[in-house]
């Protein structure tokens, strides 16, 4: 039986004839006030109540708070207005109204919950005083538009009210300082804490994972489970952490503590099973990802997306635009903007011009979803990798948004692999550190490509001499390999690890193999500066991704393919060798540099040589 509030109808006679009107009393009103009266019914219950309810009665403050609440939920302009007729509103009328706005996606009404509080604690008349209702609603809008220093005015007032150990009001601190970049304050706040709520412990895992510390993440969540059972908030936490490293032992173990210790909604959960899709595609594991993504009991346009971009990032474009037109034709989904960041992706990865032009005119034509910076920047790289440069530049030209340095540097990445002039490499230079306003010691080694594909080798050293007068370093190669759930760290040339004698052994070995069927070095991976081959090949077979697979035959069970995770992009020399080196050792490698996923196996790489 339903508990909803009958229709009301109060006719201008009924409203004008006193006796009627008192007989709706202010308790009745009351009851007639819940979460289902909708807007048009509350407006007829306010005017009642400015009809028949006496201001002095000791409960009409009550009744007008009820209003103003039910109200915010629905019409914040009339709630509003509702909040602006009293002369003294009281704290949880105040709170109401800051909590609708802090609660809003609307950019602007963040700043209006700002502006209230600060309206609140500064008003002469003001006899309101902030609680520990208050002081979460403010620290959310502050937290959502990285308003570091009013956030931290009101830390300050929390402390002069005595709110120091709350635990509500700690937990917004924790998450206003994290998310503006203060994790080192997130932290003192946590650790001070006398009493540590599930939440404390999911916003300090969250935080850490989104920050990029995986490994504090992943031991946060060892300590968490001393003191509280981790919820489903806590495993996505868990989850983006075992993307971030790659690890994929770790990701399965999550996986199998999810179905062996939490109840039926958090397993059948669609944010925690997106999130294990996720983690899945970024650990190499796509077969997994897709097993999870086809037994989801539900699935959002998340849910969606993930395996979308997920088979685009591991090149699969043809699945990836088989699951869009499921999505879009069978299950009726409307994509977002971040699934034509996907479907865009995939094209690119596969060289799909015309298909990704076509996709490109459906997300704007069909579904009207304005283009963003990320979409534009995969249109320009569509058309720059296979060389129509030209035409990069004229989507460039009209954007309606102004380029960022990715876009640049994915123009001057294409001029430099295309041998594009000199001149129009140099202008993509100079765009690229207008647009940053920061030096970027990747920009000085593609220019200094270009400068040596074009044997200027006079101006591949002043570039040289200018990188080192200012201090800018090339980003060392660094990759990453987990054996037996432990992650191993190699970066060029590197000479720490305790099997590096070994490691070396190795890799002369594989150079020996190498030669022995006909192998010659690529030198457009190597040091950009005029030396001796000798030198530059000895540079090329100590790239950190060749350490980590040497690492990885030695060490691996035989049939398990051999996962390699690198902070750049993998050189022609590198990606080559890749190729001979699964052939010749009978190996499955996959590797994640910055842009995508490479899969090695019986000698060719599921990029078909296009990255």
């Amino acid at each position: 039986m339903s508990t909803s509030p009958p229709p009301l109808f109060f006719s201008t006679a009924t409203t004008t004839n006193n006796h009627q009107s008192q007989h709706l009393s202010h308790t009745h009103l009351i009851h007639l006030l819940n979460p289902n009266t909708s807007m048009s019914q509350l407006k007829q219950i306010h005017a009642q109540t400015l009809r028949t309810v006496d201001t002095n009665h000791p409960q009409a403050l009550f009744l007008y708070a009820r209003i103003l609440l039910y109200s915010s939920l629905a019409d914040l302009n009339y709630a509003t207005r509702v909040f602006h007729h009293f002369s003294h509103p009281n704290s949880f009328m105040w709170n109401t109204l800051i909590r609708a706005y802090a609660r809003s996606t609307n950019t602007n009404h963040k700043h209006k919950a700002m502006e209230l509080y600060e309206a609140m604690v500064t008003g002469e008349e003001n006899t309101a005083v902030p609680d520990n209702h208050t002081f979460p609603f403010v620290l959310k809008a502050c937290a959502y538009t990285f308003s570091f220093c009013e956030g931290k005015q009101v830390h300050a007032h929390a402390l002069k009210h005595g709110f120091e150990l709350d635990t509500h009001v700690c937990n917004s601190l924790i998450h206003f300082y994290a998310t503006c970049g203060r994790l080192d304050s997130a932290e003192k706040i946590f650790y001070k804490m006398n009493e540590r709520s599930e939440v404390s412990w999911n916003i300090m895992i969250d935080s850490y994972a989104k920050g990029g510390k995986f490994d504090t993440a992943l031991k946060m969540f060892g300590e968490m489970q001393k003191e509280h059972e981790p919820d489903g908030y806590t495993m996505q936490s868990v989850f983006s952490a075992c993307a971030g490293l790659g690890s994929l032992s770790l990701g399965l173990w999550a996986h199998a503590y999810i179905l062996k210790k939490c109840d039926k909604n958090i397993v059948d959960d669609v944010l925690v099973n997106t999130g294990l899709v996720d983690m899945y595609c970024k650990c190499g594991e796509m077969e997994i990802a897709n097993q999870v993504f086809e037994s989801m009991p539900a699935r959002d346009v998340n849910s969606w997306n993930s395996i979308i971009m997920g088979f685009a990032m591991h090149g699969k474009a043809e699945a990836a635009l088989d699951y869009y037109v499921r999505m879009v034709k069978v299950e009726k989904i409307v994509p977002n903007s971040i699934t034509f960041v996907g479907v865009l992706c995939a094209c690119n990865h596969r060289g799909m011009v015309e298909e990704g032009i076509v996709h490109f005119d459906m997300m704007t034509k069909e579904y009207n979803v304005e283009p963003r910076l990320e979409h534009y920047g995969c249109l320009v790289d569509l058309f720059a990798r296979p060389g129509r440069i030209d035409e990069a530049l004229n989507v460039v030209s009209e954007m309606p948004i102004k380029p960022d340095g990715v876009i640049w540097r994915s123009l001057l990445d294409a001029c430099c692999k295309q041998h594009a002039s000199v001149e129009l490499s140099e202008e993509m230079v100079k765009q690229v550190f207008e647009s940053e306003g920061s030096v970027c010691s990747g920009v000085y080694v593609l220019l200094s490509k270009v400068y040596a594909s074009a044997c200027r080798w006079n101006d591949v050293g002043m570039l040289r001499k200018l990188m080192t007068d200012k201090g800018v370093t090339k980003e060392p190669g660094c990759s990453l390999i987990e054996i037996d759930g432990t992650v191993h760290e190699f970066f060029a040339g590197d000479t720490t690890h305790p099997q590096s004698e070994n490691i070396y052994k190795f890799v002369n070995e594989i150079d020996e193999k190498l030669q022995s069927i006909g192998y010659l070095p690529d030198y457009s991976g190597a040091t950009t500066i005029d030396e001796a081959n000798d030198g530059k090949q000895n540079t090329l077979r100590l790239h950190s991704e060749r350490l980590a697979i040497a690492f990885g035959i030695l060490n691996s069970r035989p049939g398990i393919p051999i996962r390699v995770f690198k902070n750049l992009r993998v050189c022609n020399d590198c990606h080559r060798v890749t190729k001979l080196i699964s052939r010749i050792y009978n190996v499955e490698i996959i590797v994640r540099d910055r842009v995508r996923f490479h899969h090695f196996k019986d000698g060719t790489c599921s990029c078909m040589d296009y990255w």
